[in-house]
């Protein structure tokens, strides 16, 4: 896997990252977390620079969801069904992120990508749900931000050590999960909340 990732950076720098990312949100078999924490050990080694990092991170993940968005607005859940199992979004992921969906909305978008398999289906769902665009770039491009943003730190803080997040994400997938979920919970209430307070106001 390091070395297909170094010759996608080796050939195309900051683009490839943007191209990755995009084919690994629309929900092609790439392992954005496992790239993401690279890109941050390449960081850390001077190969790349950190905020042009983390822009075309951004960029990739923005383009990704937002396609996704559209793929689904277009052509609905039967494509999704029919086509998804080719690129391992097989019935029963998309059945548990359309039920995850209906119970958490938004925020599903917010925390999704640190689910594995829910961050390749929030964006298709939202779209077939009719949920504005408007609202969903808020919530989904949040996310992709957060996301982007705590592997390539990950990465680049690691060091060295960046490929125990190879090793152990999908040992402690449940874990992130549910953290994941949890802040997402935190940040809707606070939302509410503060949003409450200036009706009043």
């Amino acid at each position: 896997m390091q070395n297909h990732i170094d010759f996608l950076l080796g050939h195309f720098g900051y683009l490839g990252i943007i191209i990755a990312l995009i084919g690994g949100i629309i929900g092609l078999p790439i392992p954005d977390e496992v790239l993401l924490t690279y890109v941050g050990y390449n960081v850390f080694q001077g190969k790349l620079s950190y905020i042009f990092s983390l822009i075309s991170a951004f960029i990739g993940a923005m383009g990704g969801i937002t396609f996704s968005y559209f793929i689904g607005n277009k052509f609905g859940l039967p494509l999704l069904k029919k086509i998804g199992p080719k690129i391992h979004l097989t019935e029963e992921k998309v059945n548990r992120t359309e039920k995850l969906f209906s119970k958490f909305g938004p925020s599903l978008l917010l925390i999704g990508y640190f689910i594995p398999g829910v961050r390749h289906l929030a964006a298709y769902l939202a779209s077939i749900n009719r949920y504005p665009f408007r609202k969903f770039t808020i919530y989904a491009y949040t996310g992709a931000l957060i996301w982007s943003f705590t592997f390539i730190t990950l990465g680049r803080m690691l060091g060295e050590d960046w490929v125990y997040v190879e090793r152990y994400f999908s040992k402690y997938s449940i874990y992130l999960i549910l953290v994941a979920f949890l802040l997402g919970i935190f940040i809707y209430l606070f939302w509410k909340k503060k949003r409450q307070v200036r009706k009043v106001m």
